[in-house]
C-alpha cells in the first residue's frame, strides 16, 4: 500500500492533518454505529411480538440501509464535486443521524425499512468524501497509515453499537439503541468548526483566492501539493475505461471486484447475524453481543497492523493469507467450542473479513494508474455494495429454510476462501500499455 510521493514539497502543518483525520474518523465512527446497530438489535427484533418478523424478513430489513448506500455513493460523490467535500460530509452526517430518530419510532417494519434506506443514501457518501479529505491533507509518506487509522473507526463504531446494546437493550428496548445513532447531531457544529474545505476542490473550481486565503489561515506555505494534475485532468473517459476494462486489465478488474464483493458480503453478513447465531447456539443476549464486540475490536486493531504487514510483505499475499485465516476461523465456529476459543475464532473472522477487505481496497487504489484510480475504486466499491446487501439476506434465507444457523458459517467460510484465491489471481503488477 505504499504511495509514491509527488515531486512537490509538503508544507501542511501536522496539526491540520490530524484535525482533518480526527473529523473524518468521527464521521466514519458514526457511520459504523449506524450500520452496526442492525446486527446489535437483531436478536431483539427477532423476538418483537408486535412485528413478528421471519428470518428472511429480518435479513431484508437489514439490507435496506445497504441498498441506500449503493445509490448514495454515486449521488453524493457527484454532489461533492459540485458543492464541496466539507459541506457534503457535514450534510451526510446530519441527515443520516436524523433518519435514525425516525427509524427508532417507526410504527411498522415498512416505515423502518424506508427510513433505513433514506439513511443509507447519506451513509454511502461518507466513506468516499472522508477518504478523499484524509488522503488530501496527509503527507504522501503517511497516507497509507492515515487511511488505515481513519477506517479503524468503522469497526469501532460497530463495537460501540454492540456496547450500547449490551447496556440498554434489555432494559430500554431496541428503539432506544437505534435512537442513540442520532447523537452525532450534537457534534456536527464542532465538526464544522474544525474541518476545512478541500483545497483540491477549491483549486479545481478556479476559486484560487479562496484557496489561498484558506491556506494562509491553516498555515500552509505552498499550494503546489494540492494543484490538479493537468495531464490527468485531460484524460478522456475512453482512457479511463481502457485502464480498467481493456482485455489486458480485465483479469485484475474481475478479481478485485469479485474479491471485494465476497469480502464485503462477509463483513455485513457476519456483522448482522453473528449475535443472533450465537444466541441460537445457547448464549444469552449479553454474551451473544460480546461476540460482535470481539469481531469489531479485533478488526479495528487488525486493519492498522495488517496495513503495516502489507507494506513490508506486499498487499496481495497478505490480504489473501488473512482471507484464508478468516475462512478457517469462521468454519471452526460450527463446532461446540469453549467460550474463550470462540472469542479467538471470532477475532480471526474479523481479521479475515473487515481488515482484509480494508487493505484490499487500499491495494486496489494503488494498483491502477493515477488517472483512473478514482473510477477504479468507485466502480469496485459500488459493485461490492451489492455484496453488502446480499450478506444479511443470505443469513435470513438460510434461517427461513429451517436449516441449522451454523450453516451460515460454512457459507461465509467458503466465501472468505474464495476471496483469498481471487486475490492471488490478481496479476502482481499493473499491465501498462
Amino acid at each position: 500500500m505504499n504511495t509514491t510521493a509527488p515531486a512537490v514539497s509538503w508544507s501542511t502543518p501536522g496539526r491540520v492533518t490530524y484535525t482533518v483525520l480526527l473529523v473524518c474518523w468521527m464521521a466514519i465512527l458514526f457511520e459504523g454505529y449506524d450500520v452496526g446497530v442492525m446486527g446489535a438489535v437483531l436478536p431483539a427484533l427477532a423476538t418483537d411480538k408486535a412485528w413478528s418478523l421471519t428470518p428472511l424478513e429480518l435479513g431484508v430489513l437489514g439490507s435496506y440501509a445497504l441498498a441506500g448506500m449503493f445509490v448514495g455513493s454515486f449521488a453524493v460523490g457527484m454532489m461533492s464535486d459540485l458543492m464541496g467535500r466539507r459541506r457534503m460530509l457535514l450534510l451526510c452526517v446530519s441527515l443520516f443521524s436524523l433518519t435514525m430518530i425516525g427509524a427508532a419510532w417507526a410504527p411498522t417494519p415498512a416505515w423502518f425499512g424506508v427510513l433505513r434506506f433514506a439513511g443509507g443514501l447519506f451513509l454511502g457518501g461518507v466513506i468516499p468524501v472522508a477518504a478523499a479529505l484524509t488522503v488530501e491533507y496527509s503527507p504522501p509518506t503517511r497516507r497509507g497509515i492515515n487511511y488505515g487509522l481513519m477506517y479503524s473507526a468503522y469497526s469501532l463504531g460497530i463495537l460501540v453499537a454492540a456496547g450500547i446494546a449490551m447496556w440498554l437493550l434489555a432494559t430500554h428496548g431496541w428503539r432506544t439503541v437505534v435512537a442513540v445513532g442520532a447523537v452525532p447531531l450534537v457534534l456536527v457544529p464542532v465538526m464544522a468548526l474544525l474541518l476545512p474545505e478541500s483545497l483540491e476542490y477549491l483549486l479545481a473550481k478556479k476559486k484560487t483566492a479562496q484557496a489561498e486565503h484558506l491556506a494562509r489561515r491553516l498555515g500552509i506555505a505552498s499550494l503546489n501539493a494540492f494543484q490538479p494534475v493537468m495531464q490527468e485532468a485531460q484524460s478522456s473517459p475512453r482512457d479511463i475505461m481502457s485502464a480498467i476494462f481493456s482485455p489486458r486489465h480485465l483479469r485484475a478488474t474481475i478479481c478485485f471486484w469479485a474479491a471485494l464483493f465476497l469480502g464485503i458480503m462477509l463483513v455485513y453478513g457476519l456483522g448482522t447475524w453473528l449475535p443472533q447465531i450465537m444466541r441460537k447456539n445457547g448464549y444469552d443476549l449479553g454474551s451473544s453481543l460480546s461476540f460482535l464486540v470481539v469481531f469489531s475490536l479485533t478488526a479495528a486493531v487488525g486493519g492498522v497492523i495488517l496495513g503495516q504487514f502489507a507494506d513490508k510483505a506486499g498487499p496481495r499475499r497478505m490480504v489473501a493469507l488473512f482471507y484464508v485465516i478468516g475462512a478457517v476461523g469462521i468454519y471452526c465456529l460450527t463446532n461446540k467450542n469453549t467460550l474463550l476459543l470462540n472469542y479467538v475464532l471470532v477475532g480471526l473472522a474479523g481479521l479475515g473479513s473487515i481488515s482484509a477487505s480494508l487493505i484490499l481496497t487500499g491495494y486496489l487504489a494503488n494498483y491502477y494508474p493515477s488517472h483512473a484510480r478514482g473510477a477504479a475504486v468507485g466502480w469496485a466499491l459500488s459493485f461490492a455494495r451489492i455484496g453488502a446487501i446480499c450478506g444479511p439476506i443470505v443469513g435470513g434465507y438460510i434461517g427461513s429454510l429451517n436449516l441449522p444457523l451454523a450453516l451460515n458459517f460454512v457459507v461465509f467460510a467458503v466465501a472468505a476462501l474464495a476471496a483469498g484465491l481471487l486475490v492471488m489471481l490478481i496479476p502482481p503488477k499493473y499491465q501498462a500499455a
